[in-house]
């Protein structure tokens, strides 16, 4: 089992940018994809970005796309969600997950940290 530790949410105005991190750790992740899915209040959690750690292949959302960027430390094994040009709609709690090679990207599987708030003011 992978446990994950998040940081790095707040509140910030529209157009503002936040850097969220998830820091792994409990077993090798070499293998792993990582990202994040996001849940906002009476919706379902959706899933945002993910990344492989062998290649560093990545998928985004269509509705961050060219705003969010994510990148990994190998070194840290923590990987990194850069969101830039903040919006309203991006207000949720965004959830970091990571899957093994044989386990599909979907918010019901894998591995999860327990959440932070972002939250975009008008």
């Amino acid at each position: 089992q992978v446990q994950l530790v998040e940081s790095g949410g707040g509140l910030v105005q529209a157009g503002g940018s936040l850097r969220l991190s998830c820091t792994a750790s409990g077993r090798t992740i070499s293998s792993y994809r990582m990202g994040w899915f996001r849940q906002a209040p009476g919706k379902e959690r959706e899933f945002v970005v993910a990344v492989y750690w062998s290649g560093g292949s990545t998928s985004y959302a269509d509705s961050v796309k060219g705003r969010f960027t994510i990148s990994t430390d190998s070194t840290k094994n923590t990987v990194y969600l850069q969101m830039n040009n903040l919006k309203p709609e991006d207000t949720a709690v965004y959830y970091c997950g990571a899957w093994s090679p044989s386990t599909p990207t979907r918010a019901d599987l894998g591995s999860w940290g327990q959440g932070t708030q972002v939250t975009v003011s008008t």
